[in-house]
């Protein structure tokens, strides 16, 4: 079709931003999710694509697959709080804990990376984080009691915990060193 892997990156990314940043503030949780879900399958995609183009995966392209990650992730978190700080729910100080510690979940492992450290602990990676966000979102938009809480909550609590699991597994390697 004439598209590389980072233009798919970039249109998943895109995508996925316009879809939350439209349908969650307005409530349309099941839908937004929906069309979300679409848009993060292109991230599916695009590395499969670089591996199997002629030029290969590249360092640019592994660069900007990894921020649009970061971009993507933040504004699902931040459609939610759109919609929580509408209707001056109590729920935001939880997101944006959530929002704020998934981002230092991806920060703390590329930087241990930088240094030569493998920082492999914790529980929410991102694909655990999408899934528990999305699922909760979902089954708000369902009605389903307190889902969204419970999906904040939980995201929120596991990504700080992986957050000091990475700091302390880099802590350990540093003082071996």
């Amino acid at each position: 079709m004439g598209l590389s892997a980072n233009m798919v990156s970039s249109l998943g990314a895109i995508g996925t931003v316009v879809s939350v940043l439209y349908f969650y503030p307005r409530g349309q949780f099941v839908v937004g999710t929906l069309v979300t879900l679409f848009f993060i399958l292109f991230d599916l995609l695009d590395g499969t694509m670089a591996r199997l183009s002629e030029s290969g995966s590249s360092t640019w392209g592994a660069l900007l697959d990894s921020t649009l990650d970061r971009v993507s992730d933040a504004s699902i978190l931040a459609g939610v709080m759109l919609y929580l700080v509408d209707r001056n729910d109590v729920l935001v100080s939880v997101v944006v804990i959530a929002l704020v510690a998934g981002g230092l979940v991806s920060y703390i492992k590329a930087r241990a990376e930088s240094l030569d450290i493998a920082c492999e602990g914790g529980i929410a990676e991102r694909t655990e984080r999408l899934i528990v966000a999305l699922l909760s979102i979902a089954l708000a938009g369902f009605h389903v009691p307190f889902s969204l809480a419970i999906g904040m909550w939980l995201l929120a609590i596991a990504s700080v915990y992986t957050c000091l699991e990475r700091l302390r597994i880099v802590f350990i390697a540093t003082r071996k060193a």
